[in-house]
């Protein structure tokens, strides 16, 4: 049996084309069903769905052989024990970082300042800020990351982008790209050494249709 992890939403959806390039395709649909275990059109094929943020660790500890995961997911987890053969260009945005209209974000950063930064994304912020010699005091938020400088919690935040609509309708503006974001396939390293003549199949076709 091969179990494939994967999130509800944008991800899932557009793994979709990938999954029927390789000849699977989900007998459900996780929007609509309340099963976390889902059947596919290939009886040695199933899907589980999972908080985006553990696809990583359910992979990396052998409970789903491949996963789907965001390249941010992945930067904060670490990727440890994790083979990711595949860049899917799929739910494509950018990590950022964002401050109220009226905040001089070029000015306190070259004076040095220390900054207030909101994120759930803490790993890349420090990383990012350290990179720069910019001292910051991370706060840790797991939504609503826009509401964080209007109320004087932080200066500025790191947080995906798509469209930027949100900053603007919350009077925040992005100042600095971090990285572009893509989701990963990932697979479990020792998955594909037991199970390669099933999993390699898998790869090639999504290869090929990621081509196409």
């Amino acid at each position: 049996m091969i179990t494939i992890a994967l999130s509800k939403g944008r991800i899932f959806e557009e793994t979709l084309p990938l999954l029927k390039a390789a000849g699977i395709m989900p007998l459900e649909d996780p929007e609509s069903s309340r099963k976390l275990i889902l059947p596919t059109n290939r009886a040695d094929v199933r899907l589980i769905i999972v908080r985006a943020s553990d696809v990583p660790t359910y992979v990396q500890y052998g409970a789903a052989d491949l996963g789907v995961a965001g390249k941010d997911v992945l930067n904060e987890h670490g990727g440890t024990g994790l083979y990711q053969p595949l860049d899917l260009n799929i739910a494509r945005c950018r990590m950022m970082v964002a401050v109220r209209d009226d905040f001089d974000y070029s000015l306190a950063v070259r004076q040095g300042a220390r900054l207030r930064v909101a994120t759930k994304y803490v790993q890349t912020a420090r990383e990012h800020f350290a990179a720069k010699g910019v001292h910051v005091d991370l706060i840790k938020l797991y939504g609503s990351m826009e509401l964080a400088p209007l109320v004087g919690l932080s200066d500025a935040i790191v947080d995906l982008v798509s469209s930027g609509n949100t900053l603007k309708a919350n009077h925040l503006r992005a100042v600095e790209e971090i990285s572009a974001i893509s989701s990963r396939l990932i697979v479990n390293q020792a998955s594909l050494k037991l199970k390669r003549t099933v999993i390699q199949p898998m790869l090639d076709a999504f290869e090929r249709a990621i081509v196409a």
